[in-house]
């Protein structure tokens, strides 16, 4: 068993079961960068688009003023910038000092973004988008996180 199981089994011990935090550690042992850079810039390039060209349709889908409209822009804005980085960024060596600015940003933004989805979230639970959206951010958080706080396996291992 190495560090990285000990420290995922002492983290997940009080809240998960033994078999639930085994699956994750597998899956986290085996996961791909490339793949997390392309979901997630998939994922951030579709609601970058949709509120950038359709800002104020959203804004009365979630019923809120007018005046937000321009806010729900801007954020398409980010979406979309945050989704190009990762796209161009996901051929790269990702994890430990290795484009580390990029999984810096990303765990950052998934990680902010959750907490403040939660607040909402926990204060009404009726809104199914944003405990969606708070799933979604927590999973990207989890992964960007590990990313972030191990070192990268390298297909070439004379590097």
């Amino acid at each position: 068993m190495g560090n990285d199981e000990q420290k995922a089994r002492v983290m997940l011990r009080g809240g998960g079961n033994y078999i639930g935090s085994l699956l994750l550690i597998k899956f986290l042992k085996s996961m791909n960068t490339k793949l997390l850079m392309t979901i997630s810039a998939v994922i951030l390039g579709i609601a970058g688009i949709i509120l950038s060209f359709l800002p104020v349709e959203v804004s009365k889908y979630l019923e809120m003023t007018g005046t937000n409209s321009i806010i729900l822009q801007i954020l398409g804005a980010l979406y979309f910038g945050f989704a190009m980085l990762n796209w161009t960024a996901k051929a790269n060596l990702i994890g430990g000092i290795y484009s580390r600015p990029v999984a810096i940003g990303n765990f950052a933004h998934f990680l902010i973004g959750a907490l403040a989805l939660a607040k909402v979230a926990f204060k009404n639970m009726n809104l199914t988008y944003i405990l969606i959206a708070m799933i979604t951010y927590l999973i990207f958080a989890i992964l960007f996180g590990y990313v972030l706080f191990t070192n990268p396996i390298s297909k070439n291992k004379s590097i």
